[in-house]
């Protein structure tokens, strides 16, 4: 994305050029900026995003073996003042929009923008400050294909925002809670199972998460030859499945998944890491599940990493959960949003339901008003 010439570039002292020592120095050099520091804040033009006050914020943030990588992402203040001990802080995870750098997510077009930009708006109306990050590989920059649906690296790209937005904004506050829907509902999960381990001095007063994705791990892996078509299923769903393949395959080589895949999934997994979502369901047309694979992924290995990999939390969750679901959903499909309640249940986790009628992250006004409850006892808690 390119930066109006007009605005200038706002620097992080504590951040910028860490790393780097100067040629003929003969000091050490400094040690790199830890994950959740602040490298960059780009303010944005009034508009972007349909709202004023944005910035880009560029930051530190880790991958699936803990290496630290630059990531990107968003902030945006509500107008005026802060309030008495700062802005509290809705994270925004968002849905899927693709694997490659400029597939979306907030600082770069991408598919469901407008989506997108009315959850972001509806927060900001709320009195909380937005954070939402690109996710790894889709942002500004090219660290390879986005792992997509890695719950980790999800949940750790939304709470190093959290952190790197605090360090360059001292008007926030240390109260925050996660939204999302789709891959975001997801995302929002697990970042609100990992807070409690990796960001306990912070103030998390739950999670929302709308029509997410779970419980896909277990499709995955009852993939198999010929396995026909399925009525419910969306005609993005081997795409979506492509994509998650490709993700597993960067960041698990010894499972060594290409064995598993005909040639022609071969093909199609190799090609959407570099793609955008409407590409790779264009790139995936006529092609059911069962093509991709030459053989069962019944491996005990694969199932473990495929739990591992993008598996919901089933319990142990410390802050309220509200859970937006809608039965006509054929993207994440609605049968999946019944076995994830069950699982909750079941892992003794208490939660609400407000449950819709809509197609995928569609929201009436129940869901609108129990969003906006929840919002307010954040606020006023």
């Amino acid at each position: 994305m390119q930066v109006p010439g007009g605005w200038r570039v706002l620097a992080v002292a504590t951040a910028m050029t860490a790393g780097v020592a100067l040629a003929g120095s003969s000091g050490p050099a400094t040690a790199a900026p830890a994950a959740g520091t602040a490298t960059a804040v780009l303010p944005q033009p009034d508009g972007w995003h349909g709202t004023s006050g944005g910035s880009v914020i560029e930051y530190r943030t880790t991958t699936w073996d803990g290496s630290a990588v630059e990531a990107s992402g968003a902030l945006f203040l509500p107008p005026g003042p802060a309030p008495a001990g700062g802005w509290p802080i809705a994270a925004y995870d968002h849905g899927t929009s693709g694997m490659a750098a400029n597939c979306g997510g907030i600082t770069t077009p991408g598919p469901g923008a407008t989506r997108q930009d009315e959850f972001l708006r509806h927060l900001l109306s709320q009195g909380f400050a937005v954070v939402a990050p690109d996710y790894l590989g889709l942002g500004r920059f090219d660290t390879g294909p986005h792992p997509y649906l890695e719950l980790r690296t999800e949940a750790s790209a939304t709470i190093d925002l959290v952190r790197a937005a605090r360090e360059s904004h001292p008007e926030l506050s240390r109260t925050w809670m996660v939204f999302g829907g789709s891959q975001g509902g997801q995302a929002a999960l697990g970042t609100a199972h990992l807070q409690q381990t990796t960001a306990p001095d912070l103030d998390f007063r739950g999670v929302v998460a709308f029509d997410p994705e779970s419980d896909v791990e277990k499709l995955v892996t009852a993939a198999r030859p010929g396995l026909p078509d399925v009525p419910l299923l969306s005609g993005n769903t081997t795409g979506l499945i492509a994509m998650m393949l490709a993700g597993l395959r960067s960041s698990h080589p010894e499972l060594g998944l290409d064995s598993y895949l005909t040639p022609r999934g071969r093909d199609l997994v190799d090609a959407v890491g570099g793609l955008c979502l409407p590409a790779v369901g264009a790139r995936a047309t006529g092609m059911a599940l069962g093509d991709l694979f030459a053989r069962p992924l019944d491996d005990d290995r694969i199932r473990a990493a495929v739990a591992s990999y993008m598996a919901v939390p089933t319990s142990g969750y410390s802050a309220p959960v509200l859970l937006l679901l809608n039965s006509g959903d054929v993207v994440v499909p609605s049968p999946l949003h019944a076995l994830l309640c069950a699982e909750l249940t079941a892992g003794g986790v208490s939660f609400r339901v407000v449950p819709g009628t809509g197609g995928h992250t569609e929201w009436n006004p129940q869901m609108r008003a129990a969003l906006d409850e929840f919002l307010a006892a954040v606020r006023s808690s």
